[in-house]
């Protein structure tokens, strides 16, 4: 039986660089050169072996090196992505974006650093990296043409112990998430707190006033529902799920993906990366194979994704 890892790009340096300039070039070949922005001047050179130094101690080859005849720079596929500067093989961050893109719960550092035989510093940065190249940014207004969106709260996190601190669920990170039926899409917010003024301000930034608004009976959603094109409710404190077409459901089997991989796979987030999380968690969701995208194409779009995203080490 064939594996998925049996596509020369998951152990071939070579054809790693070539599949990367299909994902990142229209015909694999740059538009433009990443240095002086000069289109049409770069051609391919033959692979090159690089200078004895500290950085390439051994003279490996260098891969999918081009050159401006306007600027004379030379470049690869990497510059200008979450690839720049890192020492790390190419095919082994195809590995690493499979590995994330095909597990529904998400892969752990030190998973990563055991499958790729990296230091489990390198797997932690990795991860936030691709992470950062999965966040999708803007999309369009969420139920545009009067399509229901749901939107249901939640907190994650850990209580604490009594007499550490009584103000309980205000030491629990706060997120907002919003699922559009029409699409299957999902955008998730990490919220300092929970109120009408800033749930409305996420709604309102997000959703489109022609939408249908499917909330629970939290009190926070009632203006924002009233600028919509309806706002319904299911009251879940009365055993009420479901009325119609009117639930939260999906919502809530977001959350449940989301919590069974904080909690089983990554274990523990600090609030300041939990929006990594969520952008990973919201890719995978958006672009699952009920919405026609299988694991390799998810990879494809996860590093299409990576392009103009630089993240340092210092997060």
């Amino acid at each position: 039986m064939a594996s998925a890892f049996d596509d020369p790009r998951f152990h071939n340096e070579e054809a790693a660089f070539v599949a990367l300039e299909a994902i990142m070039w229209t015909g694999g070949k740059p538009p433009h050169c990443p240095l002086c922005g000069v289109p049409g001047k770069s051609n391919k050179l033959a692979v090159q072996t690089s200078k004895v130094s500290k950085r390439h101690p051994n003279g490996k080859p260098v891969y999918g090196l081009w050159k401006c005849y306007a600027c004379r720079g030379k470049f690869t596929v990497r510059k200008g992505t979450i690839f720049e500067e890192s020492r790390l093989e190419l095919h082994l961050w195809f590995q690493a974006a499979f590995l994330m893109a095909s597990s529904k719960k998400g892969v752990s550092a030190n998973q990563l650093h055991r499958t790729l035989g990296v230091q489990l510093k390198t797997a932690w940065f990795m991860a936030h990296r691709l992470r950062e190249a999965m966040a999708e940014g803007a999309l369009n207004p969420f139920g545009i043409g009067g399509t229901p969106v749901e939107a249901d709260e939640t907190y994650i996190g850990r209580w604490r112990r009594k007499g550490e601190d009584e103000r309980g669920m205000q030491h629990k990170m706060k997120v907002l998430t919003l699922i559009d039926r029409e699409t299957g899409h999902a955008r998730s917010t990490v919220m300092g707190g929970i109120t009408a003024v800033s749930v409305g301000r996420i709604v309102a930034k997000n959703v489109s006033r022609e939408a249908r608004l499917m909330t629970d009976q939290s009190p926070v959603y009632g203006d924002i529902g009233r600028e919509m094109a309806s706002h319904e409710s299911v009251n879940h404190s009365k055993e009420e799920y479901v009325r119609g077409d009117v639930y939260t459901n999906s919502a809530e089997g977001f959350f449940s993906i989301f919590k069974r991989g904080m909690k089983g796979v990554y274990q523990h987030c600090d609030e300041k990366h939990l929006h990594r999380y969520l952008a990973e968690f919201d890719f995978r969701y958006s672009h699952r194979v009920a919405n026609g995208v299988n694991d390799h194409a998810r990879t494809d779009m996860m590093l299409k994704g990576a392009k103009g995203k630089r993240l340092t080490y210092q997060m």
